[in-house]
C-alpha cells in the first residue's frame, strides 16, 4: 500500500499569534517535522495544504465575516490572506523538497485540501511562480494521490475540528484508506474536538498516534 502524510493548515495565523489562533498551533508544527524527520521513508508522498483567502473586502463567499462578527462556525476574522506572513506555513515546519502543495479557500469556503489546487510551491511563493508550472499541474489532490498509486492517508495538522476533519472525510469519500494521527493535530474548541473525533471514529476512520500507527 502506497501511503501519503497530508499536513493540513499548518500556518502561521492558525498558530499562536495569528489572526485565527489555535492553542497548540506551534507544538504541532514543531511535532510534524520532527515526525517527518523519523518517518519520512514511511510515505510516498507528503501534502502540504494551506488556506489561500482574497483580502476583504472580499468575503470568500461569505467566508470572512463583514460588517458583523464572526460566530466562528460559518463565519471567521480575516486570516491566511493570500501573499501575507499570516498565510506562510508557521517556521517550524520544515517538508520535503518534493511535497505536493494544495492551496484551498481561494475566494470560497473550502475546508478539506481535496476541495484546494495543487500549486508548484509552499504557502508564500509569488503569483509568477505559481503561474508558471500552474498548467503542468493536476487539477486536484485525489487525482494527484491517485497517479502517484496513493491507496492509503494519514492525516495530521490544524485545526482538528475543521479542516482535519473536512479533508479527512473527503479522502474517505474519494477512496482512499484514512488515519488520523491525534497527537499530531490540535483543535480550536474541547467539545468541537471531541465532537470531530467521535464523527471519524463512527465513518471508519482509524484515530490513532504518531508512535502506535
Amino acid at each position: 500500500m502506497a501511503r501519503a502524510l497530508i499536513v493540513v493548515d499548518v500556518q502561521n495565523d492558525f498558530c499562536e499569534g495569528g489572526a485565527l489562533a489555535v492553542a497548540g498551533g506551534g507544538a504541532v508544527a514543531e511535532q510534524v517535522t520532527a515526525f517527518l524527520d523519523r518517518a519520512a521513508d514511511a510515505y510516498d508522498v507528503v501534502v502540504a495544504t494551506a488556506d489561500w483567502h482574497e483580502p476583504l473586502p472580499d468575503d470568500n463567499a461569505g467566508h470572512f465575516a463583514v460588517g458583523a462578527e464572526p460566530d466562528y462556525v460559518a463565519t471567521w476574522p480575516e486570516h491566511c490572506v493570500r501573499g501575507t506572513a499570516g498565510a506562510a506555513y508557521h517556521p517550524a515546519l520544515r517538508l520535503p523538497a518534493d511535497a505536493v502543495h494544495v492551496r484551498k479557500g481561494q475566494g470560497r469556503q473550502d475546508y478539506s485540501g481535496f476541495e484546494g489546487v495543487l500549486t508548484p510551491g509552499g504557502a508564500g511563493e509569488s503569483a509568477a511562480e505559481a503561474g508558471a508550472l500552474a498548467d503542468a499541474a493536476p487539477a486536484g489532490l485525489a487525482d494527484a494521490l491517485r497517479e502517484r498509486d496513493v491507496d492509503g492517508v494519514d492525516v495530521v495538522g490544524l485545526a482538528t475540528d475543521h479542516c482535519v476533519t473536512a479533508t479527512a472525510l473527503d479522502a474517505l469519500d474519494a477512496g482512499f484508506d484514512v488515519r488520523v494521527l491525534t497527537d499530531l493535530t490540535a483543535g480550536v474548541g474541547v467539545r468541537t474536538t471531541i465532537d470531530a473525533l467521535t464523527r471519524l471514529a463512527a465513518r471508519g476512520i482509524t484515530l490513532t498516534t504518531s508512535d502506535a500507527r
